[in-house]
């Protein structure tokens, strides 16, 4: 188990009960990333909903992610690149690059981390999803901005895990010691009536305290950098599974419901994703060749502008790719992944439960003409919003409000994409 083996001189309670706060000028947001797109994606999302409209605002994204370089960012938002890592097949983690010991590694990302942190001197910080950060890597840096009285917030998603596997993790790295150590709040960035992703840490009513549901974060849906893809003909469904790592099974069933089933009404455009396995990504290719209904593509970074064409969406049902759904209220087939990981799965479900998405689980068998039936009722299947869920989009002016006192002007709002 880790230890947080010093504690900031600052009493976190007062912070949370209204004690006195210095303005916000500069945001420090920490995005671990060690496997997909997820953590950056959401991270961008809160520092572009920040700076709308805050010209004297600046948010600096610290990042693993290997094609940060491919976003385009807003004015008032840089990022910095630590060294990457990966994800292994066993759960595990490893460097990018297989010479370099992961140790090594840590160890170069928890420098640049404190250095850059030191240097930025943040008035607030936003980690995403890991107390301690990424083996750790946050703890020197949460040390130095608590004792300098910099607000630091835990960002969570709406779900984290199985309880079961949850409540062991926290413990292992010691997430709940870190939360009483060093967090002013903690936001989740949902809804309760969805999932309540902390109730089974038991953290206490002086932590519950520091909690507060923020909503889903409305996406926007402009298009900021070329295009490098023709636009598919319309209209169309668009199947994504996320960064695409782990994404194989949603495509190969995709593909052969189009191959078993050719008469499936709308065509197809699958976004491979940037971390699918080049093998895989051949081979789905010579397939997609062969069928007149579909198309892809390796990779876009503002993908949003592809969901709001779209006549439905076939996802895994990930975080962002979620907030999506919800933000241009698309029809949604969501077949969810269920290791190592349930976050997707107890997602799927909920949302399925409330009448936001429909569910084809791959556990129940991948017949393809099971998967071509769902294909041909998904444009007729009723859009998110006929569900009405008080404050389910509210994430972005929420955040703006907890960091500035202010929501975002309208202006601001209606160039992100978000309804007034």
């Amino acid at each position: 188990m880790m230890t947080v083996l010093e504690k900031p001189s600052v009493t976190k309670a007062s912070h949370a009960e209204g004690g006195a706060r210095r303005p916000v000028r500069r945001v420090l947001i920490y995005s671990h990333d060690t496997f997909g797109l997820g953590h950056l994606r959401r991270s961008r999302a809160i520092a572009h909903a920040l700076v709308a409209g805050a010209s004297d605002l600046q948010v600096l994204i610290v990042s693993g992610s290997s094609v940060v370089d491919s976003f385009a960012f807003r004015p008032g938002v840089r990022y910095v690149r630590v060294p990457g890592v990966t994800k292994r097949t066993d759960g595990g983690y490893a460097s990018l690059d297989p010479a370099v010991p992961l140790d090594r590694t840590v160890a170069e990302r928890t420098a640049i981390i404190s250095r850059m942190a030191e240097a930025f001197d943040p008035d607030l910080a936003i980690i995403d999803k890991e107390p301690t950060g990424f083996h750790g890597e946050m703890l020197p840096t949460l040390r130095t901005l608590a004792a300098r009285g910099c607000r630091l917030i835990l960002g969570l998603r709406d779900i984290l895990d199985d309880a079961a596997l949850l409540v062991p993790e926290w413990q292992r790295k010691g997430g709940s010691e870190a939360v009483r150590a060093f967090y002013d709040e903690i936001w989740v960035y949902g809804v309760a009536r969805i999932h309540e992703p902390v109730a089974a840490l038991a953290l206490g009513p002086e932590i519950e305290a520091r909690l507060h549901y923020t909503g889903y974060l409305r996406r926007e849906a402009t298009r900021s950098a070329p295009v490098r893809h023709d636009a598919p003909a319309m209209p169309f469904l668009l199947v994504t599974p996320g960064g695409g790592g782990d994404g194989g099974g949603l495509i190969d069933w995709v593909i052969a419901a189009y191959e078993a089933d050719p008469g499936i009404d709308l065509p197809a455009l699958i976004a491979f994703g940037p971390f699918l396995e080049p093998r895989a990504r051949r081979a789905f290719e010579a397939r997609i060749a062969r069928t007149d209904k579909l198309s892809a593509i390796t990779f876009d970074s503002e993908i949003e502008v592809l969901m709001r064409e779209a006549a439905g969406i076939v996802a895994m049902g990930g975080y962002n790719t979620f907030c999506e759904i919800l933000s241009f209220d698309l029809p949604s087939l969501l077949v969810p992944r269920t290791e190592p990981r349930r976050e997707q799965l107890i997602r799927a479900r909920a949302a399925e439960a409330l009448g936001l998405a429909q569910v084809l689980l791959e556990q129940d068998g991948r017949d393809p003409l099971r998967m071509a039936a769902a294909l041909r009722a998904l444009p007729r299947q009723a859009p998110p919003s006929r569900v009405v869920v008080p404050g389910l989009l509210d994430g972005l002016d929420v955040i703006r409000e907890r960091v500035l006192g202010e929501a975002a002007p309208v202006a601001a709002l209606r160039r992100l994409g978000c309804r007034a």
